[in-house]
């Protein structure tokens, strides 16, 4: 009796730089849990990359290549997941191309992340790459014919986008698409080491290949409670980052912090180094196997390679039935 076929997901993180603690929480530990239950593809999205840094593309294959490593140490088992380079895929591309030649122009406008980046990396002339970004986005969903995709809540309104562009060539061509399902993860949200969003565009972040003594003197200088300025004044962890990191990787003695904090009993100094002794310790074995890994180049390059191998099997399927329904081929 055949084994009834596991569903597909697909999940993707860019090549823009060095991978931090936001992303293994927020995606890299929820792949690990997901890839013994999915047929897991777990992308390096370099051609995304490219739409803010096109005139600096000096980087990017070692950006790739450390996002292969951390990938490894955070528990990717090559034998279940295609680890997956994006340009090493052409039908990704490809896929792109034909997508972008059914989707309104309208219906890219209005995607928020196009206008606050924009803003926030000061772009007066956009270039057709960062307004097709969506495009692009679904292209690598859609050409693994992906039945779900590990999302936060935040993230939901783009995979809504990638499905109306997935009905569009449905109703166009035949039903060729399956339009992929939200597959919601609740994690740890760990914000910069300024307060706001952990982002490398920021340079709020603290990254999985941070060694020790840098990891402890980012955490030295992290954002406190704004309104706690002397050590016996009360705090209020709610509005402190280093509280939220204490909470994500220290869970049991979270409530004690909490009461010491508001007490005035704690002073973020002191907290601080807590911190900063609680992150070292659970991160130390991740950073044991990143070495080893980092270590047998052979290795990565052989995981890359299998991975480009097993999703251009997928993606040639899906290619051959999008030439078929288009009568292009």
């Amino acid at each position: 009796m055949s084994q009834p076929r596991k569903k597909v997901i697909f999940s993707a993180m860019q090549a823009t730089g060095r991978l931090h603690l936001g992303n293994l929480e927020g995606a890299l530990r929820n792949w690990v849990r997901l890839q013994d239950e999915y047929e897991l593809y777990a992308g390096i999205v370099d051609l995304h990359s490219l739409t803010t840094t096109f005139d600096d593309t000096g980087e990017v294959r070692d950006n790739v290549r450390q996002a292969a490593i951390d990938y490894l140490a955070a528990g990717l088992d090559p034998e279940k997941t295609a680890i997956v380079v994006q340009s090493l895929v052409p039908a990704h591309a490809e896929l792109h191309i034909l997508l972008s030649m059914i989707t309104p122009v309208s219906w890219l406008e209005r995607v928020p992340t196009y206008k606050e980046k924009r803003e926030q990396l000061h772009i007066a002339s956009p270039s057709y790459g960062l307004l097709g970004y969506p495009v692009l986005m679904a292209a690598d969903i859609l050409v693994y014919r992906a039945d779900v995709v590990p999302v936060g809540r935040d993230q939901e309104p783009h995979l809504e986008l990638t499905r109306e562009i997935a009905r569009r060539f449905n109703h166009f061509y035949g039903n060729i698409f399956p339009e992929p399902q939200s597959l919601l993860t609740e994690f740890a949200v760990l914000p910069g080491l300024d307060g706001r969003k952990m982002s490398k565009s920021y340079d709020n972040c603290i990254y999985l290949a941070d060694p020790p003594d840098d990891l402890r003197k980012k955490v030295g200088d992290m954002f406190t409670d704004p309104v706690k300025i002397r050590k016996d004044d009360p705090g209020h962890p709610d509005q402190c980052p280093v509280y939220a990191y204490h909470l994500a990787y220290s869970p049991g003695t979270a409530e004690e912090v909490r009461d010491e904090c508001e007490a005035g009993r704690l002073g973020c100094v002191a907290h601080k180094q807590q911190l900063a002794d609680i992150l070292i310790e659970a991160l130390t074995p991740f950073w044991d196997r990143r070495a080893a890994i980092a270590a047998d180049s052979d290795r990565v390059d052989a995981v890359l390679e299998e991975g480009a191998r097993r999703a251009a099997a997928r993606t040639a399927e899906t290619m051959d039935l999008v030439w078929r329904a288009m009568k292009l081929r």
